[in-house]
């Protein structure tokens, strides 16, 4: 049984009116290509920025680097001068010798810090990936050309881990043998034990340096036996200064002696002053007695002269006069 119609309620809409009207789906659809328009333009944007964040739109210059092997180098690796990376590991090939050529691609701006005489590193370390380096000493050198080709240096930490652990085990082993009861570290700590409780016993010192108590204590006993002796010499030592250096001892009466003996070399000083001036005196006589000497024998020869021209004159008489041939001349 049904209830009567409420003439307050509304009307109910036909069925024309539950459908939408063309013109609300063309908008809608408007604004559903709008919005796929936009999302396009938005991943096309973003995929753009990244390719320019990468410098996909940046020149580049070509360098090739050959390595005996590429284990760890991945493409869109960096390349890196100072810690600033300059390029990107673009591709890698396996050249017909067997090696490995890193293609990489480095930023035209960047390329000045290569130079021809720069050195590439292939670093693999234990921890962290793989790096590549670059290292430039001469920056006056000429500019790397493009497409250059350059062996790397390639260094590897952890094919060093065996050789360390041999080492290791190596030294290891060594300090078994030195720290063992018969190696030499345990001979010398024993010795050092036997050493400490020499020095611990009778002796000391003494005994460990002398080899023996008996020793140590002979030399004690000679020690003792000089220090008496030198308490003796102590004694000897401070008479000897009384009787050398006292008011009655030596060292007065000698200076007395000595003030003497200048008073009297005094005395013979003044003495040698006076024969000075008379040997000055006797040497003015002897110069006189000289030339009184050279003038006599001048004289002399002049009256050896007059005696022979006498004696001639009267040898000329005698000739000459005969009534007197006896006659005898006396000459003084």
């Amino acid at each position: 049984m049904t209830s009567p119609p409420d003439p307050q309620a509304p009307p109910s809409a036909g069925p024309e009116s539950a459908e939408p009207a063309p013109a609300q789906l063309a908008n809608l659809e408007f604004k559903a290509r709008l919005l796929m328009l936009f999302m396009l333009l938005l991943v096309c944007g973003s995929v753009l920025f990244v390719m320019y964040a990468r410098g996909a739109f940046e020149r580049t210059q070509k360098l090739v680097l050959i390595a005996d092997d590429s284990e760890g180098v991945v493409i869109g690796m960096d390349l890196t001068f100072s810690g600033f990376p300059i390029g990107r590991v673009r591709r890698i090939e396996l050249a017909e010798d067997g090696k490995a050529r890193i293609l990489v691609d480095v930023a035209s701006k960047d390329a000045h810090w290569l130079r021809t005489s720069s050195v590439f590193t292939l670093v693999r370390g234990i921890v962290g990936g793989t790096n590549i380096r670059a290292y430039t000493g001469l920056l006056a050198d000429p500019l790397l050309p493009d497409g250059a080709e350059r062996a790397v240096l390639q260094g590897d930490a952890s094919a060093e881990i065996p050789k360390v652990v041999s080492a290791a085990k190596d030294l290891i082993d060594n300090l078994n043998r030195l720290t063992s009861s018969s190696g030499a570290v345990g001979t010398t700590l024993a010795n050092l034990q036997t050493l400490t409780e020499r020095l611990n016993g009778p002796g000391g010192a003494l005994t460990v340096l002398l080899g023996s108590e008996p020793e140590a204590k002979k030399l004690l006993l000679t020690l003792d036996r000089t220090n008496t002796l030198l308490s003796r010499l102590d004694g000897l030592v401070a008479k000897a200064d009384t009787q050398v250096f006292g008011e009655k001892g030596v060292m007065p009466e000698t200076r007395a002696s000595v003030v003497q003996l200048n008073a009297m070399l005094g005395e013979a000083r003044t003495s040698l002053k006076k024969v000075d001036a008379i040997l000055v005196d006797a040497q003015a006589v002897s110069s006189n007695a000289k030339e009184a000497t050279a003038d006599l024998g001048a004289l002399r020869g002049e009256v050896e002269a007059s005696l022979r021209k006498v004696e001639g004159l009267v040898n000329e008489i005698n000739r000459k006069w005969p009534f007197a041939r006896d006659a005898e001349i006396k000459l003084p």
